[in-house]
């Protein structure tokens, strides 16, 4: 009976909304990938689904994932034959996503349930391609540690002197833009990606509500801070193709912010 109503409301909703794929590709988050799978499936904005890749796993990440899609047929679950990292992986599913909007989550991260529902009616609203909102950064065991702010307009300069998009806030919409992939880093491919699609849109909007928190691990790719810095000035310079006086200065910006955000 219960299938049958969720099924019957789901239903009414779709009329009046468009589909939100969200990507998530997973390797050994056994320890988080419930609370993560549960934060989607208790948004009050129920027209998603979720695209998961277990990147060969050697925990019980897998399991975990197929007890939840047997009972959500929302959830639909990529077992890959070989380890392909998480650029990859995103790419991947992506390219599986049936839904007009992408949004990522990684899998030690997790929304308040309102998330889609205000993002993506927000998005409606001002007619936009891009959106990112607001989140706490917390320990692993979900103690706050700071909150990230954002501005409600963010440019290519300002997203040069300071990365604003927690890639667990963002969404874009594929009709309005196509579907945006990854290019292969080894660390801030998603810093990449917004540079490259601030420069075709002009701008990138941000929802100045906290709707989303992301764990950090002390084993995270982004923890170590002096690797980071060297990332963030080799894509000034390589990627971007900044002169040595403009890498500088944005570098000093990022610099500073990251030192603020560590408060």
């Amino acid at each position: 009976m219960f299938v049958f109503i969720q099924a019957l409301f789901m239903g009414f909703n779709k009329e009046n909304s468009v589909m939100v794929s969200v990507v998530m590709s997973v390797y050994n988050a056994e320890k988080f990938i419930g609370e993560t799978i549960e934060s989607v499936i208790s948004q009050t904005y129920t027209n998603w689904e979720i695209l998961i890749l277990n990147d060969m796993s050697t925990d019980r990440s897998y399991e975990i994932i197929q007890e939840y899609a047997q009972k959500d047929g929302r959830i639909k679950v990529i077992n890959s034959e070989k380890n392909i990292g998480v650029v990859e992986g995103r790419n991947r599913l992506i390219n599986e996503a049936d839904g007009e909007y992408i949004a990522f989550l990684d899998a030690d991260d997790y929304w308040k349930e309102d998330k889609l529902e205000k993002q993506i009616e927000f998005m409606k609203n001002k007619d936009i391609a891009i959106s990112c909102t607001e989140y706490t950064r917390v320990t692993e065991n979900g103690k706050p540690i700071n909150e990230i702010k954002i501005k409600e307009e963010i440019t290519y300069r300002d997203l040069l002197k300071n990365n604003y998009l927690g890639c667990l806030t963002v969404v874009y919409n594929a009709g309005k833009l196509g579907k945006r992939y990854f290019k292969e880093r080894d660390k801030n491919e998603d810093y990449v990606l917004w540079l490259e699609i601030v420069k075709d849109t002009g701008k990138i909007y941000g929802l100045k509500e906290n709707l989303a928190f992301y764990r950090v691990l002390d084993k995270s790719r982004s923890s170590n801070k002096i690797d980071a810095a060297k990332v963030r000035w080799r894509i000034y310079r390589d990627v971007e193709k900044l002169s040595l006086f403009q890498a500088a200065y944005y570098f000093i910006n990022y610099v500073i912010i990251a030192l603020k955000k560590t408060k």
